[in-house]
């Protein structure tokens, strides 16, 4: 037997709690994120209190592997956790689809990487930045890298990082790859100053030279091919799903939540605001009209999610690779999530009136997260849009983050 086959000294295997109780715990923070909200956007990081409550929650756990104290739950309930947790506050909602996510991708690389990370503390958390910033000369047992990361989401309690970055070898082209580096390895700078999602804390990570061992690396194109040497000891389907569609959601969905919030309001607040013509909001058939639009396109983004996390899914289930053509058209619909949740946003600002302007409602705050999410280059939805025609087209993908 060797090591890899071994299970890890430390673990205990966690009681795993039904999906619908930790949705249920996601939903019943909703009140006190929303209260927390202002305190956390002057914060500039997720408040200690709420990281700590949604660690006690379990929800970190709900992708991470079984054999380091995960759940390995269905793809669709660590969305839907997010969704409720994004209805409370964006910035929340946000740090936990970008750290949860990174909990699934250890699962699919070596799993010493995962000793390391999770060998003393199955609840350490890791932080990404995932574009490709870094530069790495291969080396004998692997890479040393250096660079300089952007918008490292919920770092200040990360105990690892995931970065992206292009490997230099003679005589070959650059090759995108993924790193797994310890906090002791690189080094932060707090520059998180922006109009949007102030609490997720997206500040820089620097490397210089730093010899990143074998076992901690992933290629892109092993990640599109859906191969790696973890799924060797998690077996489960959910390590057999594409990398590029679990963290173009883990960007993306947050907003439907906040959307839901701010349709909320607009509820609450037009049953007893009067407009200077003298009728109530409620009564006006506009403002009725755009609420109606605005709850069809959240009940549609939500059944475009879960029939998209079943599709995938059921591939994996049947260890088949999702064709090209539908993680092309998921990609997009993801990507997709936040246009329409600005642009529905907006409009519930401007139907709110110039009482919508009051730091005392929360309207002005969800449009400033919708737009700073938008500005993701995930949800950049022309871009994907524009690839996945084209490919209808009969022309060439251009994209490999999928």
């Amino acid at each position: 037997m060797s090591a890899n086959d071994m299970e890890p000294a430390h673990a205990i295997r966690p009681i795993r709690p039904a999906p619908e109780e930790l949705i249920a715990r996601a939903r019943a923070m909703i009140p006190a994120l929303a209260a927390r909200s202002v305190a956390q956007q002057k914060n500039r990081h997720v408040l200690p209190e709420i990281m700590a409550e949604m660690q006690e929650a379990g929800f970190f756990h709900v992708l991470q592997p079984r054999r380091w104290g995960g759940y390995e739950m269905e793809l669709s309930s660590f969305y839907d956790i997010q969704m409720a947790l994004g209805e409370g506050d964006m910035s929340a909602g946000w740090v936990y689809g970008t750290l949860g996510a990174v909990s699934w991708f250890i699962g699919l690389i070596d799993d010493r990487a995962a000793q390391e990370v999770w060998g003393s503390d199955p609840d350490v958390l890791i932080c990404s930045s995932t574009m490709p910033a870094g530069n790495a000369a291969a080396v004998d047992g692997g890479v040393r890298l250096s660079g300089h990361w952007r918008y490292a989401s919920g770092c200040v309690y990360a105990g690892w990082a995931l970065l992206g970055g292009f490997v230099n070898s003679p005589g070959a082209a650059p090759d995108y790859q993924f790193f797994v580096v310890p906090r002791k390895d690189y080094k932060t700078v707090d520059n998180w100053q922006v109009a949007g999602l102030q609490g997720t804390g997206s500040i820089d990570v620097i490397l210089d030279d730093v010899f990143v061992p074998a076992h901690r690396i992933q290629r892109l194109q092993d990640n599109f091919a859906l191969k790696g040497a973890g799924q060797a000891v998690n077996t489960a389907p959910l390590y057999r799903l594409p990398f590029g569609q679990i963290f173009v959601r883990g960007v993306s969905t947050a907003g439907i939540g906040a959307l839901q919030a701010m349709l909320n309001a607009l509820l609450s607040h037009g049953r007893i605001r009067v407009s200077r013509a003298g009728g109530r909001s409620a009564e006006n058939p506009f403002v009725q009209l755009l609420c109606a639009e605005t709850a069809a396109a959240i009940s549609e983004m939500r059944a475009t999610l879960h029939r998209n996390c079943r599709s995938l899914m059921d591939h994996a289930n049947r260890n088949e690779t999702p064709p090209l053509e539908l993680r092309l058209q998921y990609k997009f619909e993801a990507s997709s999530v936040m246009e329409r949740c600005t642009q529905l946003g907006a409009r519930l600002y401007k139907a709110a009136g110039s009482s919508g302007l009051s730091d005392e409602l929360p309207f002005g705050r969800i449009l400033n997260d919708l737009m700073a999410a938008r500005q993701h280059i995930s949800n950049q939805t022309e871009y994907y849009g524009s690839n996945w025609g084209g490919v209808l087209f009969g022309l060439e993908n251009k994209d490999f983050l999928l």
